[in-house]
């Protein structure tokens, strides 16, 4: 059997950062091939944006563009630039030696350079009506989605740092904000916690939890039912959108048992830099941020890694 072809570089993931990376990686010539993924469990080919109908924050869209639409232009962009895009997931990858190893549905591909960017996933309650109601009102990014329903009352579940921003976010555009948490305490720092208490718009509804998202039937949020987790009660609260910021999921079970990653399961990568804990290894986008999150600074990221995968090359004599 003949050996594959060597690639410069394999790009795993097809948000804004593994297109924007497959953009640069293609004007500098180095022919880079994307695995786009197949929305079967494993990559969803355009990332998270998919799910996003009104993206209104990123630059150079003055009406504002969906998400769909905003991904097939990075999409046709990175194809007319060169890049190769296989919209199959990847099944398994081996940095153990160069090249690096991927496998897809069977088939094995070898590359110099690996850029990882397969993004994180949201974690949401559960229900089958949120499930019903995502991105009609319900969703897991305050900044994305808040300005839709300014001057309208939010409600967002959640106890940690990030519960805290989206709501404090929130309670400068909404009319009102409802913070819902599982537990009497929440895990957010004191700051964090001292600034929610002291916003007059935002009510908290603690040892609660949400148990019901209306309403399927008329295609958007009209409300939400609490369940007091103490005394069984359960009220209904009226409310335009529902955020939900109980965390993200990084996608990394393709690469944790091999690469280094943050305590908190995100890939780690040196400061300033999209450089892994291993030579020739850059990860872009979600899968190595949990701070920022945004289209626009995964594209970023994409960038810096198709620059640093080039110059790696250069410097150990491999590129072309």
């Amino acid at each position: 059997m003949t050996e594959p072809t060597v690639r410069n570089v394999i790009i795993i993931g097809s948000g804004p950062a593994g297109l924007t990376a497959g953009i640069y990686a293609a004007r500098a010539n180095l022919k880079p091939l994307c695995f786009e993924g197949f929305n079967a469990g494993g990559l969803i080919p355009g990332g998270q944006l998919m799910f996003t109908t009104e993206v209104e924050n990123y630059p150079g869209f003055v009406e504002g563009v969906t998400g769909p639409e905003l991904m097939g232009r990075f999409r046709g962009q990175a194809e007319k630039q060169g890049c190769e895009l296989i919209t199959q997931d990847v099944d398994k990858i081996d940095f153990s030696e160069q090249p690096f190893k991927v496998w897809s549905e069977g088939q094995l591909y070898l590359a110099k350079t690996i850029i990882l960017s397969t993004g994180a996933r949201a974690n949401y309650i559960g229900l089958e009506s949120e499930e019903k109601l995502k991105n009609r009102g319900v969703s897991a990014c305050a900044v994305c989605d808040g300005p839709l329903y300014r001057g309208k009352a939010a409600v967002v579940v959640g106890g940690g740092d990030t519960a805290m921003e989206e709501a404090s976010y929130l309670a400068g555009i909404c009319s009102s904000v409802l913070l819902v948490h599982r537990r009497d305490d929440f895990r957010a720092s004191k700051a964090m916690q001292d600034r929610v208490r002291a916003n007059p718009k935002i009510k908290l509804a603690l040892s609660s939890a949400i148990v019901e998202v209306f309403d399927p039937a008329e295609n958007k949020v009209t409300g939400v039912a609490v369940k007091d987790l103490k005394t069984g009660e359960v009220t209904r609260h009226a409310t335009d959108a529902l955020f939900v910021a109980i965390g993200h999921t990084p996608m990394t079970d393709l690469v944790k048992e091999q690469l280094e990653l943050q305590p908190n399961g995100y890939v780690k990568v040196q400061p300033g830099t999209t450089t892994t804990s291993i030579p020739g290894v850059f990860a872009a986008g979600d899968v190595a941020d949990w701070v920022y999150r945004q289209a626009v600074t995964a594209a970023g990221t994409g960038c810096m890694a198709a620059l640093e995968a080039e110059r790696w090359l250069v410097a150990n004599d491999s590129a072309h």
